[in-house]
C-alpha cells in the first residue's frame, strides 16, 4: 500500500487545545497560492516556497512565453519530489487586459497638466508625449471626461510609479489624455485600466486558447484562472474549450472577478464556476475604495455558502520589497481568514518579490493566528441554516461528520472519496481539525485505454481550507471490500500519526461508503 502525502512543516507550538499538534503538520488551514517567476523559479527557492506553506503554484501568462514557464514548472517538479510535499498548478490567462507596450523599455516620466496620446500604432516608440497600446478600439470605448490609470500601482501600491489620466479629446483611433498625477513609469509592459468602462475582446482570448491547449495539456493544469470573467457565458465558453481539449475536461475553472462588470453577475458566475478568485488589484480601481471591503465579505460568504473555494488577492505588496508586511497588511491577511476565504494568492510578493519564502512563512502563520479565534459554532449554525431542509444524503452526511468530530473533540476526520466531492462537502461545515481526503482512485477507458482519477482530485482539493489529500493505491478498486477500506484507514492513520496529528488515545471520525450506504463513525484509537 502507498500513498501520496501531504505534510507540512511546524511552524510554533499553539496553546489552543483543538489547535495543538496540527501545526507540526502543516501551518495554517487556509492554502496559500504562490504566483511563480523571476525570482521564485529556482528549484531551491521552490523547495524553499513548498516547505514554507505553498500548496498551488501560479502561472501568469501576462508576461513570459510558454518556453519560460516549461522551465520553470520542470523545476517545480523536481522540488515535488525533493521535499514530497504536493502541489496544484494553476494556469493564468491573459484575457482582455489592456497594455502600454514600451520596447526600449526606457523609464517613461510624465508631468502633471502635461498632455500624452494614446495611439494603437505599436510601431511608435513610447515617450513622455505618446504611449502605443495592444488594442485598437479604445477610442470607440472612451469619452471625454472618462478616466484612465496606467501603471504599476496594481501591483506595487506605489502612486509614483502610477498616472491617471483624463481623456480630453478624440483623434481617429488616437486618444488625447491630460496627465493629473507626476508619475514615472519603467518597464516593458504596463497594465492599462478605464475605470467602469466595457472592453470589447472575447474573455478568453486566441493567445489564452494557444497556451491552454500546448502548455496547459502537455502539463495537466489543475486550475484554469479565468481573467476579467464579466458573465456566466465566459465560464462556460472556457469549459466547452477544455472539453474539446480532452485531456483538461478534469481542470476546474476559477472566475477571477476584476470589474464592476463581473460583480455585476456575481451570482450566475459563481453557479457555473469551480471557484471564485477576488482580484482586488483591478477591483480596487474599477469600485470606489470604501466598496471593496463590502464586495469582499459578500463575495466570500457566497463562495462559502456554495462550497465553492473562495480566493483572495493582493494582501502584502509591500513584502515585494519589505521583510515585514504592514500592520493595516496583517490585519487584511487575518480579516480574508475570518471572511471565510479559502486561499491567499500572493502575486508580485512571490513573483519579482526579494522574500517570497519569507512571504509565505507571515502569511501562513497570520492564517494560523486567525483560524484559532475563528468563530466555527457561529459559522456551522449559518451554513446548516442556510442549506435548510430536507438536505440531499451527502450534506446530511458532511454536516454530521463535522457536528460529531467537534463534539468528541476528533484530532482528524477522514474522508474516503472518489471524486473529492465527499471531502469537499465536508470542508464546506469549517471543521475546526484537518480534514484528510483519501482519494480513492476509479479505473476508466475511453475504449482505447484504461486508466486510474485521482490524480486530479487528490491535487485540486489543495486549495480548498482545511482539506489535505492522500492517494491511496490504485491497486485497490472504489468497489473494495470493507478488508480493503480497513488496510487504507490503517495506512491513513499511520500518515496521521508520523506527521503528528494524531496520537495514542485521540479520537478520529472517518466517513466513508460500505456497500450502498454512507458511514460516519468515531474510532478511539489505542497505543
Amino acid at each position: 500500500m502507498s500513498l501520496v502525502r501531504e505534510s507540512q512543516p511546524h511552524v510554533s507550538e499553539n496553546e489552543n487545545p483543538n489547535m495543538r499538534r496540527i501545526e507540526s503538520f502543516f501551518p495554517a488551514m487556509t492554502k496559500i497560492v504562490g504566483t511563480l517567476g523571476p525570482k521564485s523559479r529556482s528549484v531551491e527557492v521552490i523547495s524553499g516556497c513548498l516547505k514554507a506553506g505553498m500548496s498551488v503554484a501560479r502561472f501568469d501568462f501576462s508576461w513570459g512565453d510558454i518556453e519560460y514557464h516549461q522551465e520553470t514548472l520542470e523545476n517545480l517538479k523536481l522540488a515535488v519530489k525533493s521535499t514530497k510535499k504536493l502541489c496544484a498548478v494553476m494556469l493564468d490567462t491573459v484575457g482582455p487586459e489592456l497594455q502600454v507596450v514600451n520596447k526600449s523599455e526606457h523609464a517613461i516620466s510624465l508631468e502633471a497638466d502635461d498632455f500624452v496620446v494614446l495611439t494603437p500604432d505599436q510601431t511608435q516608440e513610447a515617450t513622455s508625449k505618446l504611449l502605443p497600446i495592444n488594442f485598437g478600439g479604445l477610442a470607440k470605448s472612451v469619452k471625454p471626461g472618462d478616466t484612465i490609470f496606467i501603471g504599476q500601482y496594481l501591483f506595487t501600491g506605489s502612486e509614483t510609479t502610477s498616472v491617471w489620466l483624463e481623456v480630453t479629446e478624440l483623434k481617429g483611433e488616437d486618444v488625447v489624455c491630460a496627465i493629473k498625477n507626476t508619475a514615472t513609469l519603467a518597464g516593458s509592459l504596463f497594465t492599462l485600466h478605464i475605470s467602469q468602462i466595457r472592453i470589447d475582446l472575447p474573455t478568453l482570448t486566441d493567445a489564452d486558447k494557444n497556451v491552454i491547449s500546448t502548455w496547459g495539456v502537455r502539463n495537466n493544469i489543475d486550475f484554469l484562472s479565468l481573467s476579467f470573467t464579466r458573465h456566466a457565458e465566459d465560464v462556460r465558453h472556457a469549459r466547452e474549450f477544455l472539453s474539446k481539449l480532452g485531456d483538461l475536461s478534469q481542470t476546474q475553472i476559477f472566475a477571477k472577478i476584476e470589474n464592476i462588470e463581473g460583480l455585476t453577475h456575481f451570482d450566475e458566475i459563481l453557479q457555473e464556476a469551480d471557484g471564485i478568485i477576488l482580484s482586488r488589484g483591478n477591483l480596487g480601481i474599477d469600485l470606489p475604495p470604501e466598496k471593496v471591503f463590502l464586495f469582499q465579505k459578500a463575495a466570500v460568504y457566497k463562495c462559502n455558502m456554495a462550497g465553492k473555494p473562495a480566493v483572495v488577492t493582493r494582501v502584502v505588496d509591500s513584502m515585494t520589497d519589505n521583510l515585514r508586511p504592514t500592520r493595516a497588511e496583517a490585519t487584511d491577511v487575518a480579516n480574508a481568514v475570518l471572511d471565510g476565504s479559502d486561499a491567499i494568492l500572493l502575486g508580485a510578493e512571490t513573483l519579482r518579490g526579494l522574500y517570497p519564502v519569507e512571504t509565505i512563512s507571515i502569511v501562513g502563520k497570520i492564517c494560523s493566528e486567525a483560524e484559532k479565534v475563528f468563530n466555527q459554532d457561529l459559522y456551522f449554525k449559518k451554513t446548516v441554516k442556510y442549506v435548510g431542509e430536507p438536505m440531499t444524503h451527502l450534506e446530511s452526511i458532511a454536516s454530521s461528520a463535522v457536528r460529531a468530530a467537534i463534539k468528541v473533540k476528533a484530532s482528524v476526520i477522514i474522508v474516503f472519496t472518489s471524486s473529492g466531492r465527499a471531502a469537499r462537502l465536508i470542508a464546506k461545515y469549517r471543521p475546526t481539525m484537518p480534514v484528510l481526503s483519501v482519494v480513492i482512485p476509479r479505473l476508466k477507458t475511453n475504449q482505447l485505454r484504461w486508466s486510474f482519477t485521482g490524480a486530479f482530485e487528490a491535487r485540486q482539493s489543495l486549495i480548498v481550507r482545511g482539506l489535505f489529500p492522500m492517494l491511496a493505491d490504485p491497486r485497490h478498486p472504489a468497489e473494495s471490500t470493507s478488508a480493503t477500506n480497513e488496510s487504507v484507514l490503517k495506512v491513513a492513520l499511520d500518515h496521521g500519526k508520523t506527521s503528528g496529528v494524531i496520537k495514542s488515545h485521540d479520537r478520529v471520525v472517518v466517513c466513508q461508503k460500505v456497500g450502498d450506504a454512507s458511514v460516519v463513525k468515531i474510532i478511539e484509537l489505542e497505543d
